[in-house]
């Protein structure tokens, strides 16, 4: 059996509400006892019983990763089953596994009596799907066990652990989770340091973004300079994808290019160069512009460029970059960027740098250096948006991005075992 956490204890006593919630810091051992004991408990406590058993993640993704997956680790194949068109089969019972980040999820939640839900990052779904979900929980023993990270004050899911319903919350701290080394937990708290995510997901509270976004990289830039050079004085660079990104502005923004080498195992992102030309400039004088931009990394850095990847919206522009990429004979792959959303980008690029994946070419990346630098928080938003009001370069943020994040997951899966690497030691 499991040794639990003062806290976990605590749970397992007092969770026995319509809405068991916890929420906190990450890392606090809020999901372990759910994966280990809550999960497999209400589900046989329920069997024979009417209603149906759901699932519910951000993605389908989420849950396999976080729930289903360390669940058949632990309780193997027989127990914990594939997720096969929404189903999984889990402890003798046929559940539905669905996503909560969209709306088009509630019409699979529609009429349906739920006697046992299980939530994964409940603050991040979206909340008509919540709202559906309230009211199918409709028998007398349905019951539910939410976790998440709080998120800005003014949350909706804040304001339905703080209503009248039949709710237990738990609030948890990184410090509440005893089999955490102190080594590892002042390093996570070092990796959020100066950020609103310290107070989120560190100390587990709710509160708004303000300030500069990426403060560990603006207090120290040089730290992240790439000095590392061959005995030709060449920069000496990690094999991997040589991309560039591209964001197409207007009068009052610009065009910016960054150039980014990801290395082959993803432990180096490596800025090579930036540029950012102001106004509104022709399709053909921008075409140039473009290709000499990549001539110039290509010739200072001796590679080919892997991928070109601009604005995924100006169609036309790409179009015409590719066939003028063509017309050069280069076997670069000119495609729309994939666009994700924006706080996924910045949280990406955030721990790159808290873990010393991002680096920078200090003598072409003056305007990349000065975008991260000065990125700030939208203080009047009621969520955690990033300021767009020409007052920082969000055009060469936006082609920083543009430049690693179809490789984002893979990324954030360096960092995620370099994290486990350094719980282990």
């Amino acid at each position: 059996m499991p040794t639990w956490t003062k806290k976990q204890k605590e749970y397992g006593l007092n969770a026995n509400h319509r809405w068991n919630v916890k929420l906190g810091a990450v890392r606090s051992g809020k999901t372990f006892q759910d994966k280990e004991d809550i999960i497999p408990r209400r589900i046989r406590e329920r069997a024979g019983k009417d209603g149906l058993v759901f699932i519910i993640g951000v993605t389908e993704a989420t849950i396999e990763r976080n729930v289903l997956r360390p669940m058949r680790d632990k309780f193997g194949n027989n127990l914990v089953g594939i997720i096969n068109k929404n189903k999984v089969w889990l402890f003798g019972e046929e559940c539905y596994c669905l996503g909560a980040e969209k709306i088009n999820q509630v019409a699979k939640i529609q009429g349906a009596s739920i006697k046992y839900l299980y939530g994964d990052e409940v603050v991040k779904w979206n909340k008509e799907v919540f709202d559906m979900i309230k009211s199918r929980l409709d028998q007398p023993y349905s019951c539910s066990d939410l976790t998440g990270n709080p998120e800005q004050k003014t949350h909706w899911f804040k304001e339905f652990i703080e209503s009248d319903a039949d709710i237990y919350v738990q609030h948890y701290t990184i410090d509440d989770n005893d089999f955490l080394s102190i080594e590892f937990k002042e390093n996570l708290k070092k990796e959020y340091e100066g950020t609103v995510l310290y107070n989120r997901y560190i100390l587990g509270q709710w509160c708004n973004a303000e300030g500069l976004i990426y403060k560990r990289f603006a207090d120290n830039p040089q730290k992240y300079k790439w000095d590392k050079k061959n005995d030709n004085g060449e920069y000496d660079l990690p094999q991997g994808y040589t991309i560039i990104g591209i964001d197409y502005g207007g009068n009052k923004s610009g065009q910016a290019f960054v150039c980014t080498r990801i290395s082959y195992d993803f432990k180096y992102v490596v800025a090579l160069g930036s540029e950012k030309h102001m106004g509104d400039i022709d399709p053909d004088d921008l075409e140039k512009l473009e290709i000499e931009f990549a001539k110039k990394m290509m010739y200072k850095y001796n590679c080919n460029i892997d991928y070109m990847l601009p604005d995924n919206e100006e169609v036309v522009l790409i179009r015409g970059l590719r066939r003028a990429i063509e017309s050069l004979g280069w076997d670069t792959i000119v495609r729309g960027c994939v666009k994700e959303k924006i706080n996924d980008r910045i949280d990406c690029e955030r721990t790159m740098i808290a873990y010393d994946i991002l680096y920078y070419i200090e003598e072409e990346c003056e305007t990349l250096v000065e975008a991260i630098s000065s990125a700030l928080w939208d203080d009047n938003s009621k969520g955690d948006v990033r300021l767009d009001d020409f007052t920082s370069d969000i055009d060469t943020m936006d082609a920083f991005e543009y430049s690693f994040e179809r490789f984002m997951k893979k990324i954030n899966d360096t960092i995620e075992r370099k994290r486990r690497s350094d719980c282990l030691c």
